[in-house]
């Protein structure tokens, strides 16, 4: 019965993992990867203990044999001369030693191995392998993280601090270059080699590295580094092929780069050319508005980018907000605070407590799915590379919690939620983020929201339920605002304007998460409901 009953439990739990692909798109889910991995280090522990016992009968039996025969091979007929030992030798070699046989044959692994089968089939696979290295090498860039810096671990807000082998960044390296990524490729190719060289035990030899990280300088254009690690190489391996082929090419390319330019220079001598006697001036710092966006979004991920002035800062406020006097507040005002005023973000702070949090989390968990965005094109919900994360939708069907939360937005943002999507749950995985988006759909795209029949997102309630010790904070590029997550508090802005219209500076991201796991919900609310509660504006940007 107990054997049914675990059965039971080990099949449901394997069904929920199989339910579930990209795992390196939640923390959250990972999280049952850890327990899947404990168990089967226990299973092997198991395996190992059952060997050593087999080992030792085995050990036994050899010695006390080994005495047997020492005394024998003395005086072998003497020995034998006692029918006792006749009779033994008789046993021992016709059934003993068959015993011992199938001893040594016996099949310990059975447990493990099929345990280990049953729980392979769902282990992350190669997609999710370099999901993960692709997000570290996303961190990498956008948070200006040199290589050696990750390869030791020290990154801010840690608490389990975890070092990097050659064999971890020589296959990061090699992912790189699988996607043609050489940049990436030499900066983990040369960690690995500068790990080697200091000294650290690894089954991977300088030579394989060196190769790859040779290969890669190469295609970005540096032909004399790239000959310099060849060089290397070919005193490790004089006999490497294709380093030879190598050398005697990058040697060729490089005498035709020193020919054309001395042909250029001497046309440059021929040449009469006009000197300039305008004093150059120092080239000004591009305003943060010219800045592409995607600098912009990665300035705001590290905490730079513009600041308010002391004016606009002023009018920045923090207050207990009653909701125009709605009886839920009236006695107990909500804690309000501005965070951005153009446009207008603010910030709730205990919104949402421990125990609905723990349930939110706890309801979302087993139903989280790779999160999807609209297609602006079919109007139609689909997976995005630059959205990585899980997400999972709740009502109040699912626990009558969820209608509690919902009731609350309701009553602090004074809008009507009927009309508002799901409650939607989302976790973000290794190097998580959401590139710059929009949450309202635009004029281009007539078709994004037709199939709910509730118009346009009007506005965004997002609650952060976890904090995060680097990272993850919400960016607005085209003003330069950055909200960062605070466990329990919850952001609002409105997408459009009074009069309908699209307001672009809500334009936002979610920047990848450095070190932590990030929780958030949010309630996209729409404008059917929304007549009465706020009335158009006759200014398009009003």
């Amino acid at each position: 019965m107990e054997l049914f009953c675990w059965s039971v439990l080990l099949l449901s739990y394997v069904q929920l993992l199989s339910a579930n692909n990209d795992f390196y798109t939640s923390i959250g889910q990972m999280t049952d990867l850890i327990y899947t991995e404990k168990d089967l280090v226990t299973s092997l522990k198991d395996y190992i203990k059952a060997e050593e016992n087999k080992l030792e009968q085995v050990k036994q039996w050899a010695d006390k044999l080994d005495s047997l025969t020492a005394a024998a091979t003395q005086d072998p007929e003497g020995f034998l001369g006692h029918p006792v030992n006749a009779f033994k030798l008789m046993k021992r070699l016709n059934r003993e030693w068959s015993d011992l046989e199938s001893l040594v044959l016996s099949d310990t692994t059975d447990g493990f191995i099929s345990n280990l089968t049953i729980q392979r089939k769902y282990f992350p696979t190669d997609e999710d392998q370099t999901g993960a290295a692709k997000a570290l090498l996303r961190l990498q860039d956008t948070y200006r993280l040199d290589a050696n810096t990750i390869s030791v671990g020290d990154l801010p807000g840690v608490t389990h601090k975890t070092k990097m082998t050659v064999e971890d960044c020589y296959e990061l390296g090699k992912i790189a270059y699988s996607e043609a990524d050489y940049y990436h490729t030499e900066l983990w190719m040369a960690q690995a080699l500068r790990q080697l060289d200091e000294g650290e035990e690894s089954t991977l030899d300088k030579v394989i590295v060196l190769d790859y990280l040779s290969y890669a300088i190469y295609q970005q254009g540096e032909i004399e580094r790239a000959l310099k690690h060849t060089k290397r190489l070919l005193e490790l391996d004089p006999e490497h092929q294709r380093a030879s082929g190598n050398l005697k090419y990058f040697e060729f390319q490089l005498e035709k780069q020193r020919k054309a330019a001395e042909e250029e220079s001497q046309k440059e001598k021929v040449q009469k050319k006009r000197e300039t006697t305008e004093k150059k001036s120092k080239p000004k710092k591009p305003a943060f508005s010219l800045i592409p966006e995607r600098k912009k979004y990665e300035m705001l991920c590290r905490g730079e980018g513009i600041r308010m002035t002391t004016r606009r800062q002023s009018r920045l406020f923090c207050r207990y907000y009653d909701s125009n006097r709605n009886p839920h507040y009236l006695l107990s005002p909500a804690k309000q605070q501005d965070e951005w005023d153009r446009p207008y973000i603010v910030r709730y702070l205990d919104v949402i407590s421990e125990k609905e949090m723990a349930k939110v989390k706890e309801l979302a968990k087993p139903r989280l799915r790779r999160a999807t965005v609209h297609d602006p094109q079919t109007g139609q919900l689909t997976t995005a590379q630059y959205r990585v994360s899980k997400s999972a939708w709740l009502t109040g069907y699912d626990d009558p919690m969820i209608d509690t939360i919902n009731e609350r937005i309701e009553a602090l943002t004074g809008l009507e939620i009927d009309t508002a999507e799901e409650l939607q749950v989302a976790n973000y995985g290794v190097g998580g983020q959401y590139e710059p988006h929009f949450d309202f759909g635009r004029k281009d795209e007539p078709d994004a929201f037709k199939e709910l029949g509730t118009g346009n997102r009007i506005a965004t309630w997002l609650f952060y339920m976890s904090d995060v010790a680097a990272g993850g904070a919400t960016v607005f590029p085209d003003v330069g605002a950055a909200v960062w997550p605070k466990k329990g508090t919850a952001v609002f802005w409105y997408n459009l304007f009074a009069s309908g219209e699209g307001d672009y500076s809500t334009r936002h991201a979610a920047c990848p998460v450095l070190v932590g796991n990030k929780w958030v919900s949010n309630k996209w609310i729409h404008e059917r409901g929304q007549e009465w509660r706020r009335p158009c504006g006759l200014n398009e940007t009003e």
